[in-house]
């Protein structure tokens, strides 16, 4: 159970690394090797994740409140359950995504591409969608982005 709550971590290589119960509130992983971590429920509070490299890594139920997503390729990733209030998903790719119970509330998804995103019981209140590509490949509001 490491506290690692707003440590710098910039560039870093964890792949392998056991971060089992570790608290990562605030932490900077600028550009951070997190190749198939399994970051399962884990407190991301106000990360920065922008160019951190997330190949493989499981983020289901994670909290990414306020966390810096900028950029980030989520594609095909498994989101289910996570928690994006506050995030900053600018230029983040989200197709094929696993959205389910995701809270996604007040996030500008203006212009995504949500194409064969799964956003079952997703919480998209106060969402913009404006010119955003639905799951179905319509462009909102004539596709429908809520499942």
């Amino acid at each position: 159970n490491q506290n690692l709550t707003g440590y710098n971590l910039t560039g870093t290589t964890l792949t392998g690394a056991n971060l089992a119960g570790a608290t990562l509130t605030g932490a900077n992983l600028t550009g951070a090797n997190l190749t198939n971590q399994n970051l399962t429920g884990y407190n991301l509070t106000g990360a920065i994740l922008s160019s951190a490299n997330l190949t493989g890594a499981t983020l289901t139920a994670a909290n990414l409140s306020g966390a810096n997503l900028t950029n980030q390729n989520l594609s095909g990733f498994n989101l289910s359950g996570a928690n994006f209030t506050g995030a900053n998903l600018t230029g983040a790719t989200l197709t094929a995504a696993n959205l389910t119970n995701a809270n996604l509330s007040n996030q500008n998804l203006s212009g995504y591409d949500l194409t064969g995103a799964n956003l079952t019981g997703a919480n998209l209140t106060g969402a913009n969608l404006t010119g955003a590509i639905c799951p179905n490949g319509l462009y909102f509001p004539f596709g429908n982005c809520s499942a």
